[in-house]
């Protein structure tokens, strides 16, 4: 399913298209991070003070419900919620959403083949970066891409108990994830840059992956803080024990990461061991902590 029937593009949205691909993406996302790190008193709370009009934000859900509590834009951009403003659902079955913002696709992978958009399908060994062990894995799966807008809550939390058995830093380009550019850009999420991380749980792996953008400055996880910058050229692949003191474990509804600006959250799950919420449909919102599926019996 798609997020939006598109028709064929106008003249003025092909230029658009096109102008994304001439676009200085990396510094242009340089400069949005250097200016997104200052602390400049009056001038960054009214940057603050307008974006939150323009993106209608919700700041009495924020821990900090005032522009001027934020010394920097990424502090306020990465703001943390006031204590059970996103209730997780309860029922050790039930995994739960991972992020706020909306369903861009979800569905099952045909083969080793997921949807972008309407016309945009793309591989599982593309998005993970030629792995081909871990995409075998998710052959005839499932899959949600949650789409995060500029307004949403930009922290993400882990759908289910998990530990951390391998993370792959991907370079990649830097294109919007907009709803317009994913449905006009052939393999929009293979291609950017990503931080893709494999979990052990109760159902089997899981893997979540945080999607970079234009003017995404940066991407972080909790147990290795700031993945980028700095920009490296090559993949990287780090793995994790699955016991003893260094293992990462996280719960279900913690946090695992966070982005500086939107983006996208992608989720893939084994064949046959999660039945999907019927209503997570490609449009419609999501609310981090409410029901992304069930565990099968």
């Amino acid at each position: 399913m798609s997020l939006k029937a598109y028709p064929s593009p106008s003249y003025l949205q092909r230029l658009k298209i096109a102008l994304h691909y001439v676009l200085p993406q990396l510094a242009i996302t340089r400069v949005a991070g250097w200016f997104a790190e200052k602390e400049w008193g009056v001038v960054t709370h009214a940057v603050i003070r307008l974006f939150v009009k323009c993106y209608k934000v919700n700041l009495s859900e924020a821990e900090y419900e005032h522009p001027q509590d934020y010394a920097s834009f990424n502090q306020f951009f990465i703001r943390p919620l006031k204590a059970n403003a996103r209730p997780i659902v309860a029922d050790e079955k039930s995994l739960c959403l991972p992020a706020d913002g909306c369903v861009s696709e979800v569905g099952k992978i045909e083969q080793n083949r997921l949807i972008q958009a309407k016309g945009h399908p793309f591989t599982l060994e593309a998005l993970l970066a030629g792995d081909e062990e871990l995409a075998q894995l998710f052959i005839n799966g499932q899959f949600l891409t949650t789409y995060l807008s500029p307004r949403d809550y930009h922290r993400v939390h882990m759908p289910c108990d998990g530990t951390l058995r391998k993370m792959i830093y991907v370079p990649g380009e830097l294109f919007s994830v907009n709803p317009f550019l994913a449905h006009h850009i052939p393999d929009l999420f293979a291609r950017n840059e990503r931080v893709v991380c494999m979990f052990d749980t109760a159902f089997g792996p899981m893997v979540q992956i945080l999607v970079g953008a234009t003017v995404t400055a940066s991407m972080s996880t909790v147990w290795a803080g700031v993945i980028n910058p700095p920009r490296l050229q090559q993949i990287v692949v780090r793995e994790y024990p699955s016991s003893g003191d260094s293992a990462v474990r996280l719960k279900k509804g913690e946090e695992m990461g966070a982005f500086r600006l939107g983006s996208t959250v992608i989720n893939l799950f084994p064949e046959g061991v999660i039945d999907l919420n019927l209503n997570l449909q490609a449009g419609e919102p999501t609310v981090m902590g409410t029901l992304l599926g069930n565990i099968k019996e």
